[in-house]
C-alpha cells in the first residue's frame, strides 16, 4: 500500500549532561565511558534528519544534574494538547519531570495534569487512532492506565513488560502508522497474555525478534512512511521495506549504553502549536 507522511511536531534535548553513572537497566555500564561530544553529534543528526523530512523539532534547555533528559520522550504524554506529566520511578531523574513541566506552562499549555501514580510518559505510552497502549512492569505502574484512560478519554490496551533489558515500551513495541492502527514490536518481551492480546489486536504486525530488540530497533520514530530508527537494527530494514515504509538509520550508539534509541530522544507534541 502507498505510504504518506505526515508532519509531525517533536521535542527534543541535547545530551549536554549524558552520562551513565550507575547500572539501573542491563545495558547501563558505570564502567564503559560516554563520550558526551560524540552523543551531541548523534543527537544533531537524528534532530537535523527529523527537520530535512519536514517536521517541526523544539529543544528542551538541558539542566545539569539531569544527565538522562535527552530520553525527552519520557518526560510526558501529549495527546490532543492535554499533557500528562510523569512521575520517575527512579530519583535520579525525577529534576526531568519538573523541567518538562515548566516548560509546558510556559508554552501555554493549560490542560496539564500532574500525575498521582508512576509514569514514564512516551517510555510506556504509545498512540493508536484506536489504543492508548500502555506498558507496566517495570517503570509504570499498572495503577497510572486508569488515570491515563480518563485524563485523555482514550480506552488503554495494558500491556505487561517482563524482560528487564526492555523495561519501557518503546523499547519493545513501536507505532508505524498510527491512523491504521499499524505497530511491531518484539513479543519476547511481553507476558503471555499479553502477547495473545497483541495477536488479536494487531493481527498484521511486523513480528522483531530478539536480535532486532537487541539492536533496539523497535526504539523507532515513524510518521507514517519514514521509520528513524538505530542504524544497528538494519536486518529489520527489508521487513519495514516489505510494508511500504522507508526505514532510516541513525547512528545512537553512545546514546544505546543507557538502553536509549531513537524514540528515546523524541517526545511527539499531539495537538500542541508550535513556537
Amino acid at each position: 500500500m502507498p505510504r504518506h507522511a505526515t508532519t509531525r511536531h517533536y521535542l527534543m534535548c541535547r545530551p549536554t549532561y549524558f552520562e551513565v553513572t550507575e547500572a539501573r537497566t542491563p545495558w547501563m555500564d558505570p564502567d564503559e565511558p560516554v563520550n558526551a561530544a560524540v552523543a551531541c553529534r548523534q543527537w544533531e543528526q537524528l534532530r537535523d534528519r527529523l527537520r530535512a523530512l519536514g517536521h517541526t523539532v523544539e529543544e528542551l534547555p538541558p539542566r545539569p544534574g539531569a544527565p538522562e533528559m535527552v530520553f525527552a520522550a519520557n518526560g510526558a504524554t501529549v495527546i490532543d494538547g492535554r499533557v500528562l506529566g510523569a512521575r520517575f520511578t527512579h530519583r535520579e531523574r525525577v529534576l526531568e519531570a519538573a523541567v518538562h513541566r515548566e516548560w509546558f506552562l510556559s508554552h501555554g499549555v493549560t490542560a496539564y495534569r500532574e500525575p498521582e501514580h508512576l509514569n514514564e510518559g512516551e517510555g510506556d505510552y504509545a498512540i493508536t487512532s484506536s489504543w492508548l497502549l500502555a506498558g507496566h512492569g517495570f517503570r509504570t505502574d499498572l495503577s497510572s492506565h486508569a488515570e491515563a484512560q480518563e485524563f485523555f478519554d482514550r480506552p488503554v490496551l495494558a500491556l505487561e513488560l517482563v524482560d528487564p533489558r526492555y523495561y519501557h515500551l518503546d523499547t519493545a513495541l513501536a507505532v508505524l502508522d498510527p491512523a491504521a492502527d499499524e505497530i511491531m514490536y518484539y513479543p519476547g518481551a511481553f507476558s503471555e497474555a499479553s502477547r495473545a492480546v497483541l495477536r488479536h489486536r494487531f493481527p498484521d504486525a511486523v513480528l522483531a525478534d530478539s536480535a532486532h530488540a537487541e539492536a533496539l530497533g523497535l526504539n523507532a520514530v515513524s510518521d507514517g512512511w519514514h521509520v528513524l530508527l538505530p542504524e544497528a537494527a538494519h536486518k529489520l530494514f527489508p521487513a519495514l521495506r516489505a510494508r511500504g515504509f522507508e526505514p532510516i538509520g541513525i547512528d545512537l550508539s553512545e546514546l544505546a549504553k543507557s538502553g536509549g534509541g531513537a524514540k528515546c530522544c523524541v517526545q511527539e507534541l499531539r495537538g500542541l502549536a508550535s513556537h
